[in-house]
């Protein structure tokens, strides 16, 4: 039998720093039900709102109410302009998002709060946001990130002597190193948050601590001591009303007893650990809880039962968010990191202009006041004017460097010099091509031919940025762009054929219209889906592009096409069909290619 252990990651962080009191709440229903009929009543002054919101937020075990009230914190505190309870707002949201299992958003929140806490120095929330991110970045697997941000938030947390929050990270730096299947380190630092706890008399804490031990004894195969300490912990637990970790140790105690041979018993504990993960909509718990019923099931020979839960386990394993979010985590990572180097640099010339100041001042304050007070009036306009054309000229740079290249691509080439080409599974590609272009530019002077292409490629860019296309490059009067990249996309074809659609309207209206007195063209479009590989080339004047056996089927597709048609391939057909009426073309030769199945699209359903 696979036993897999999923070790519990202490979501609330022990880390709402505005009321340290809290602390010793933790997640509370009875409290949060009690503050939310306070809310609802309006019976509070006006400045207790965000108060009120934020302990709300904190306390609540239901995750749906939690999002709930953590998105109205941050409305609130934005309408009265609070960084603190704005920091709290996201966090709370990021902690909710993480219990839904969507790392993606969770991560998003996190960085939100962050940087608040960054801009605002808030230094024990810089501390306990790290530590976030780390169970974010421990939970996707990325085990030199998650240490990375635990020993950046044990840094901060030492610094400002928050004892109880630095046992928490070492609570789940422990728990990183379990799932490295690293038990000796785990068992030290859970060790080690475990003493604080205890001298704290932290009940929620000691019930986590009791846990984690209870599930490394376990992977161990020294279930007599497992089972003590989950049993403890599951008991505390359930007095607190905070069923995530319980859920986590039910179906720890499944294994327990199923690999006893106890069939009847680890059964009893898997099945307590889904219906309360149903009750409050705990997705990767609820995956859990199926796959082990699965397996006793299977293991019992219980085809039907076994064949159930196999079923459920799949569905809710499906939901949760997939590799492909990992990429999504890198881009916001490596902007915040980025943003924090800035930060850095900024406070690093600044103390060194004050210290060049003072020196100044000294010396000049002997000889005659009156000229200190002038040199400092002029040094401070220069300073000014010179802040600002630097601020002025970063940005342009930026600008330009975003309007080459993606933003993901554009970040990892300033953090990393390079950048790595990334295989994409399924990407929309489109070509266009002015029919008779080059007989009409033999007459136009460059100016003219400039200044026409300008004119309908401009619109073409307008038009793809709505439909969160890439555009990828010009050549002559052709022009690519791409769908379902930098980031992965579900309906990537469909937003292809839209603006297509909008290309040849636009077009057509130009020709009809007789704007800007410019010479008229007609156009056919060509789309093809499939992989590609996207990089950049070039050490120089850089060049985002994309390769692969689908630009060229593409290319095929637009130079197959007609004026005012949208030729597709077999590919694109079959993940548009259902929303747009198509016409086949039958089989037709293209050139290397042998034959290939075209359609034209014809409107929507």
């Amino acid at each position: 039998m696979i036993l897999k252990f999923t070790t519990l990651k202490a979501y609330l962080i022990m880390g709402f720093f505005c009321f340290p009191f809290l602390l010793l709440y933790g997640q509370n229903q009875k409290l949060s039900d009690s503050l939310e009929l306070v809310y609802k009543s309006k019976a509070f002054n006006s400045q207790d709102e965000l108060k009120i919101l934020k302990e709300i937020s904190e306390s609540q075990t239901d995750t749906e109410k939690k999002l709930i009230f953590s998105l109205k914190l941050i409305e609130t505190a934005k309408k009265l302009d609070s960084s603190t309870y704005l920091f709290s707002g996201y966090l709370q949201s990021g902690n909710t998002f993480r219990l839904k299992s969507d790392l993606t958003k969770a991560l998003e929140s996190y960085f939100k709060a962050a940087k608040i806490a960054v801009d605002g120095e808030l230094k024990r929330e810089q501390g306990s946001v790290n530590i976030a991110i780390a169970d974010v970045y421990s939970i996707m697997g990325d085990h030199n990130n998650a240490v990375s941000y635990y020993h950046k938030g044990i840094k901060i947390l030492k610094i400002e002597n928050d004892s109880i929050n630095i046992a928490s990270a070492h609570s789940n730096l422990g728990d990183e190193y379990f799932n490295q299947n690293k038990l000796d380190s785990a068992l030290f630092y859970f060790s080690e948050s475990g003493k604080v706890f205890k001298i704290l008399r932290h009940d929620l804490g000691m019930a986590y601590n009791l846990g984690n031990v209870g599930l490394v004894y376990a992977k161990k195969g020294e279930n007599e001591k497992a089972e003590s300490n989950l049993n403890l912990a599951i008991d505390v637990l359930t007095k607190l009303g905070d069923h995530y970790p319980i859920c986590v140790y039910l179906n720890a105690m499944s294994d327990i007893y199923s690999e006893k041979g106890a069939e009847e018993k680890a059964i009893s504990y898997a099945s307590r650990s889904l219906i309360l993960a149903q009750k409050y909509g705990l997705k990767d718990q609820i995956s859990d809880a199926n796959f082990k019923l699965y397996q006793i099931y299977d293991k019992e020979g219980n085809i039907s039962e076994s064949f159930k839960y196999f079923k459920n386990y799949v569905i809710y394993k499906d939901s949760v968010s997939s590799i492909k979010a990992v990429q999504q985590m890198a881009n916001v990572r490596t902007a915040f990191d980025v943003s924090q180097k800035q930060i850095e640099v900024d406070l690093l010339n600044q103390q060194k202009r004050t210290q060049k100041i003072i020196v100044i001042f000294i010396v000049i304050a002997l000889f005659l006041i009156a000229l200190l007070a002038l040199g400092l009036f002029k040094r401070n306009k220069f300073i000014q004017k010179t802040s600002k054309i630097i601020a002025y000229e970063k940005n342009r740079s930026d600008n330009l460097l975003l309007n080459i290249l993606p933003e993901e691509t554009a970040l990892e080439l300033k953090e990393n010099g390079t950048v790595q080409a990334k295989k994409f599974e399924s990407v929309t590609v489109l070509f266009t091509d002015f029919v008779g272009f080059t007989k009409y530019s033999e007459h136009l002077t460059p100016e003219e031919l400039v200044k026409s292409i300008d004119f309908y490629f401009s619109k073409f860019d307008e038009i793809i940025k709505k439909y969160d296309l890439e555009k990828i490059k010009t050549i002559g009067d052709s022009y690519m762009c791409a769908g379902g990249l930098p980031f992965p996309t579900s309906n990537h074809a469909i937003k292809m054929v839209q603006a297509a659609f909008e290309m040849i309207e636009f077009v057509a209206d130009s020709k009809s219209n007789g704007i800007n007195n410019l010479p008229k063209f007609e156009i056919r479009l060509g789309i093809n889906t499939g992989p590609i590989i996207a990089g950049v080339v070039g050490t120089r004047k850089f060049s985002y592009d994309i390769w692969g056996d689908t630009v060229n089927v593409a290319s095929r597709m637009e130079s197959s096409s007609e004026i005012g048609k949208i030729n597709i391939s077999e590919n694109t057909y079959n993940l548009i069909k259902e929303a747009y009426n198509c016409t086949y073309r039958g089989d037709i030769k293209v050139k290397n290619r042998g034959y290939l199945k075209m359609y034209y699209v014809n409107k929507i359903k």
